[in-house]
Parts: structure tokens; sequence; C-alpha cells
């Protein structure tokens, strides 16, 4: 009995490190690959990346719960509840190509530093629309997080005010997604996991995403053809990167899966960090003390937001 708990005990000691190690590299992977591509490959179609994305997520998620069962299929139960997962979808997609765009203008520190907010506008949003309060501790942890981005805009040498007003939206948009989500799918019968959600949010997404692509992008294969044909390994990095988008969800389900959920938010805090260091470092952009002043501020608002949280319930 002793053997057979210190083996499960011994394999939760690799299982978790590496679920975490595989989140973070998804997480950061597409994140710089998206600006990679964007900004330094010459690769200007954010609605047709994320469309990619949302095309390897629509495809593997069939593959990982239908075909090899990775998690259980949870089946729809009525109309009301696809046009729910539809809406949710569209804000989805919003988020995603509002991101994508922000990362043609802005640094990834920056964009991280603007993202960070993602608490912020998900208690607004929860207030506006299910009038749901919290303790006012809970909100006075909000104000570095804000005022940490204000600072950070000041100390931005790359600043761009559409990049920026992109970046606020998509950051609204997925904090929009997370309330709308809690409202729209809150009856047990129509709850489902995050692995779940994707399988049938991805194809509304592409539905979707295509038309628009057509309408905003219509010289997208004129120009990444013949840009694939002089770099062979565009095409390769297009893929990793819309992999690497599934891998992303499918790696957070997992970690939140076999963790808790005070482990999950301190180590996205810290992912976040991780990323804007790495993306300095690849990317070298220029960065102000001010700006890593704001961004530190911000980093420390979300974590105390989350603490706050967890004690006033």
């Amino acid at each position: 009995m002793s053997s057979s708990s210190s083996s499960s005990s011994s394999k939760g000691q690799v299982l978790v490190p590496s679920l975490i190690l595989l989140w973070y590299s998804s997480n950061i992977g597409v994140l710089l690959l998206n600006k990679y591509l964007l900004s330094n490959y010459g690769f200007r179609f954010p609605i047709f990346l994320t469309m990619c994305h949302m095309s390897a997520c629509a495809l593997l998620s069939y593959f990982s719960i239908v075909l090899f069962k990775l998690v259980p299929l949870q089946l729809l139960t009525s109309t009301s509840q696809f046009l729910k997962i539809s809406a949710l979808a569209i804000v989805f997609c919003a988020s995603v190509v509002g991101g994508n765009v922000s990362l043609s203008y802005l640094p990834v520190s920056f964009n991280q530093a603007v993202g960070a907010t993602t608490p912020f506008f998900t208690a607004l949003f929860a207030w506006l629309v299910t009038l749901k309060r919290e303790s006012w501790v809970t909100y006075a942890a909000l104000v570095p997080v804000v005022a940490g981005v204000v600072i950070a805009s000041g100390g931005e040498p790359m600043f761009n005010l559409f990049g920026f007003v992109m970046c606020i939206s998509a950051t609204a948009a997925r904090a929009f997604k997370s309330v709308l989500q809690g409202i729209l799918l809150s009856s047990e019968g129509e709850k489902l996991n995050s692995m779940n959600l994707m399988l049938y949010m991805a194809p509304v997404a592409v539905l979707v995403l295509l038309p628009t692509t057509i309408i905003m992008e219509p010289n997208v294969l004129d120009v990444i053809i013949p840009l694939g044909n002089r770099h062979k390994f565009m095409w390769l990095l297009l893929f990793v990167n819309s992999v690497m988008a599934y891998s992303a969800n499918l790696s957070n389900f997992l970690v939140t899966k076999h963790t808790s959920a005070l482990t999950l938010q301190v180590l996205g805090n810290a992912k976040g960090a991780v990323a804007v260091v790495i993306s300095i470092l690849l990317f070298r952009n220029p960065v102000t003390f001010i700006g890593i002043a704001g961004y530190t501020m911000t980093v420390i608002g979300v974590a105390l937001y989350g603490e706050a949280k967890r004690r006033f319930k």
C-alpha cells in the first residue's frame, strides 16, 4: 500500500511540474510567435492568424475529446445552449483578434502590462451586468492595477495609441467573456469545462472569422503565399503557432485540474512577468525604469486583488 502511495506521489511530483512547463511554454510561445509573425516577419494579418488558431483548436479539440477521449465529451442539451456558446465565441474572437492586432503596434512587455488589468474589467462588468459587489478591500486592491498601467503607459518608449486602444479592448472583451460565461452557462445542465467549451466555440469562431478575413484582409493569400516561398519556415512557424494556441487551452485545463485555484493564480501572475523578461531579451525593445515600475505595480495589485477576493468572499 505504501509503495503504491509513494509511486503515485512521485508521479504527481513529475506530472504537475511538467504540466506547468507545458502551460508556460504554450502561453508564452504563442504570444512571442504572434509578435514575431505580425511585427518582424511581415505577416500583417491578425484576423487570418486568429482564424488559423481557431481552426487548430477546432480540429485538435475534436481529436482529443471525440477520438482519443482525453476528456469526457459533454453534449449540448438545447438550441438555447448552442446560441449562448455562439455568443461567447463571438466575444472570444473579439478579444483574441484585438490582442493580435495590438501586437502589431506594441511591444510584448507593454501588451502584458495592459493585459494584467483583466481583474479590473472583470470586477467592473460583474458589477454592471450582475450587480455583484465585492468588499471595499477587494476594490481597493484594484487601484494599483490601474495606476500601474497608467504609469507604464507614460514610461513606454514605443507607445502607440491605436495599439493601446486595441489592447485595452481585447482585455475588456476577455473579462466580459468570463462574466458572460458565468451568466449564460450558470445552470448545472449547461455548464461545460474549458475543453468542451473550446470544442463548441472554435468552429463557431472560424465561421465568424472566415467572412471577416475575406472582407477586412482580402489580399491575405496574395501576400502570404509569396512570403511563404521567400521564407521557407513561415508555414512551419504558422503551424507550430496554431498548435500552441490549442496547447495553451489544454494545459490550462490540466493545470487547473491538478492544482488549486490559488496556485493557478500565482502561476498566472508569474507567467506574465516571465513573458515580459523573455520578450525584452528576444526583441530587445527599449524599456524604462518608469515602465518597469508601472508593470511591477500592476502585478502586485493583481496579486493583492486575488488575495483580497479569497479572504473577503
